[in-house]
């Protein structure tokens, strides 16, 4: 019986994105015992999965702790895994498997090393494109276990899951409302993730006029009181419902299962409705790499949008331009007007939702 473990101490999305890795290896290794190690606070997209036997929850900030870190090694190196995965590849993780004694230890290759330093077996470079709709983030994934391991292509699973109990399904918080509900992710997960808040307020203007539907606000909830002033400068109050909010990622799960889509700024929640198969409508950050966040769109139940589409000659070719951006994106963002979205955004919502009679 084989030991695996997973690491992948990032977000939410990224969490989510690398539970195809276990997906996968549960193919290869039926009888095999897959442990995942995660931020605590990212728990809520894995739990359940039958493909995860156990969940190694550790805290970001403690795990900084020299004696945290250790400690966490040495109860990882008594576990005696057989392979380690490591999509993570940060300092922590590579301590961890250079520790581990583990034979097989597969980690993605940094760039600017070479020859690659001794933390894994297998450095497995990056896709220099992505040539499958999943994105290239889940691509470069399941290219680690495809590179060391065999497994043939047409049982690959490349579409991350979230798994809810019997009891779980029975969410009923919408239940006496008589229409149906869309979520908006009116914040990103972080201020380089998120639209103008006059952006966000002329969408979600113009969704509550033409469409016949309730509105969930979904944001984190440290961001409650800039939540709050996006929902004071609505005109349609009456179709937003604010009192109905969810403060841990379980339960945006069991919300955003009873809701019909997600409109939002890219990051975990898009990644969390598209595990349940919950059409999006996706806002990209002029900073983030389209190529590798968009996964599965069709231009029907998946769809986005992304500034370098829009007005491409705003991008220079310069290297670090990506991260010049990250550091003050807010004059890009702001040339992603309501103006440039909302003709994308209605052929989306015109494929899913009623109009207003």
């Amino acid at each position: 019986m084989k030991k695996i473990l997973v690491i992948q101490n990032k977000r939410i999305g990224d969490v989510l994105i690398a539970s195809v890795i276990a997906q996968n290896m549960k193919k290869i290794y039926p009888d095999s015992l897959i442990d995942y190690l995660v931020y605590d606070y990212t728990v809520g997209v894995i739990k359940n999965n039958p493909n995860i036997d156990t969940i190694i929850a550790v805290n970001d900030v403690e795990l900084k702790k020299f004696g945290s870190l250790t400690s966490l090694i040495n109860k990882l190196r008594n576990t005696k895994y057989d392979i380690i995965f490591d999509p993570y590849a940060k300092l922590q993780s590579r301590l961890i498997c250079l520790s581990s004694n583990a034979p097989i230890r597969i980690g993605f290759k940094k760039r600017d090393k070479n020859p690659p330093l001794p933390f894994y077996s297998h450095n497995i470079p990056f896709l220099k494109t992505k040539t499958k709709n999943c994105g290239k983030a889940i691509e470069d994934r399941i290219n680690m276990v495809t590179s060391v391991f065999d497994i043939d292509e047409t049982i690959i699973d490349y579409e991350p899951k979230i798994f809810l109990t019997e009891k779980e399904q029975q969410y009923n918080k919408l239940e006496s409302y008589n229409k149906p509900f869309i979520m908006l992710g009116v914040l990103g997960s972080t201020p380089q993730k998120s639209m103008p808040y006059e952006y966000i307020v002329e969408l979600i203007n113009y969704i509550t006029k033409t469409y016949d539907v309730n509105v969930l606000f979904n944001y984190a909830p440290h961001q409650k009181e800039d939540a709050l002033s996006i929902y004071e400068l609505c005109a349609d109050k009456d179709r937003i419902v604010i009192d109905i909010y969810e403060d841990s990622i379980r339960g945006f799960v069991k919300l955003m299962n009873k809701c019909s889509l997600l409109v939002g700024n890219e990051g975990g929640t898009i990644h969390i409705s598209k595990a349940l198969n919950k059409p999006t409508f996706t806002i990209f950050s002029p900073y983030v790499l389209k190529e590798h966040w968009a996964s599965f769109e069709d231009g029907k139940k998946h769809t986005s949008i992304h500034l370098l589409e829009e007005k491409p000659n705003l991008f220079s070719t310069e290297r670090d331009e990506r991260r010049k951006i990250e550091e003050d994106p807010s004059f890009m963002y702001r040339q992603l007007t309501p103006d440039l979205i909302l003709p994308k955004l209605e052929v989306f919502l015109s494929h899913h939702l009623k109009k207003n009679s």
